[in-house]
């Protein structure tokens, strides 16, 4: 069961939109960590966040990917999924964990305002702190790095794919 790719990294770095790209390319099926937790749940990230807070956020995400049992998939998690070392041992079960490198100018391009995206982030953090907190993290999890530093999404995708051995 470990045929899957497991996208990892900053919230507004590419995960679904290369994982998308990636399962096209390669002939896999995607799935989209946040809308299985939304479908799970019922309620959009923001309001599961501002209902139970940053730690009930994650004990649900860490559930939803916990409970993903797929085969020839790609998926796309939170930024937030590495935060739990019990969902990165399960995930690492699936699949390699591919990083998608971004450095923090790119990333504060994508995402202009934090408190409505649904981003797990600790109340008067800023997202120089998160990125400054998360990037090592990412870093020491993945098992592929994909600098993906001013590329398109079809560049990206197909650097995935070749550090996979797959192009």
């Amino acid at each position: 069961m470990n045929n899957n790719v497991i996208m990892i990294g900053m919230p507004g770095g590419g995960k679904s939109t290369v994982g998308v790209v990636l399962a096209k390319m390669l002939g896999m099926d995607f799935l989209d960590g946040d809308l299985a937790i939304i479908r799970r749940d019922g309620r959009k990230l923001q309001q599961i966040i501002d209902q139970d807070g940053v730690s009930g956020f994650l004990d649900l995400e860490a559930a939803v990917l916990r409970d993903l049992h797929c085969e020839n998939t790609v998926i796309a998690t939170g930024g937030s999924a590495v935060l739990r070392a019990d969902t990165v041992a399960h995930l690492k079960t699936l699949g390699p964990l591919v990083y998608l490198y971004h450095p923090f100018a790119e990333i504060r391009r994508h995402i202009p305002d934090l408190h409505n995206r649904g981003i797990a982030f600790e109340g008067g953090q800023t997202l120089e702190q998160m990125y400054a907190y998360r990037e090592p993290i990412y870093r020491a999890c993945a098992d592929i790095i994909v600098e993906a530093v001013d590329m398109t999404i079809t560049q990206v995708a197909m650097a995935v794919a070749q550090a996979l051995g797959r192009s």
